[in-house]
């Protein structure tokens, strides 16, 4: 049985971190996980990895789906519960809106020595939902720095609204299989977002981003969580880039659940998917 954590005060985005958010296309928010509850995640994350050992630790999609999820990964319902977590959808809310659909969860786990690269890219590339909207929160269990591999972003890359072109690479030390063209950003703007365990970054849809291989000698996990506005639909007749991205998912059985408020879009389907 894992512990359960006392709720203090609510966390939320101070005004100064929604502007930064709406300015920048990402934002470190100031609210960290109590330090119990990043211990209890590093156990499900190692119960997360011995439950799958034919994936590579950076591929455990929809690792918040409990038991077989259809996608290739045993999951766990620990990472359900971070994701359902009051005071991390409270600050979700905070830049996109009152009404909330968690939607994703996918652990990107890097060994020491020789954890995959990913490549820079666009969220909005992958995904079936229309309007195109969403907040990630990518929530470091272990440290995360330039040396590990640490989350990378492009400042602003997000401000046009526009989905760039991505190339297909064909190469198996990849997070993910298709790749932003080199015209769409200067690397030169890249910012490392070097985390401690249980800070966490926040970003838009549009935002580049990527991170770079692991050499170094610690590992470093990080969990993404995906949220949508309830203004948005997920469109499970969609199929974003065609199965050519490196990891494999189901959107058409991808369970959703609203955290809060309501389906503002109407069209949202929250029975498919759930056991």
């Amino acid at each position: 049985m894992h512990a359960t954590f006392p709720q203090l005060a609510m966390a939320r985005l101070s005004p100064r971190e929604i502007d930064r958010y709406a300015r920048e296309g990402w934002v470190v928010p100031d609210y960290r996980l109590p330090a119990e509850r990043v211990t209890d995640m590093r156990s499900a994350l190692d119960d997360l990895i011995a439950a799958n050992p034919g994936v590579r630790p950076e591929k455990l999609v929809s690792a918040h789906i409990d038991g077989d999820n259809g996608e290739g990964v045993r999951g766990s319902r620990r990472f359900l519960e971070l994701a359902t977590d009051p005071e991390l959808v409270e600050l979700v809310s905070g830049v996109i809106g009152d009404d909330v659909i968690l939607w994703g969860c996918h652990v990107f786990c890097k060994p020491a020595g020789e954890g995959y690269e990913t490549p820079w890219h666009q969220d909005g590339h992958y995904w079936p939902i229309r309007p195109l909207a969403n907040c990630t929160v990518w929530v470091a269990l272990e440290p995360s720095t330039a040396e590990n591999g640490c989350l990378r972003v492009i400042p602003r890359s997000h401000r046009d609204r526009v989905l760039h072109a991505h190339l297909h690479e064909d190469r198996n030390d990849l997070t993910l299989n298709q790749r932003v063209a080199d015209d769409a950003y200067d690397e030169a703007d890249a910012v490392d977002i070097e985390l401690e365990p249980g800070r966490m970054s926040m970003h838009d849809v549009y935002t580049i981003h990527g991170a770079r291989p692991n050499t170094s000698t610690r590992r470093r996990t990080g969990v993404a969580l995906r949220y949508m506005p309830a203004t948005s639909h997920f469109d499970r007749s969609l199929r974003p880039s065609d199965g050519k991205t490196g990891v494999a998912v189901n959107f058409a059985q991808r369970p959703l659940w609203l955290v809060r408020g309501v389906d503002r879009c109407g069209l949202n389907d929250f029975a498919i998917g759930h056991r």
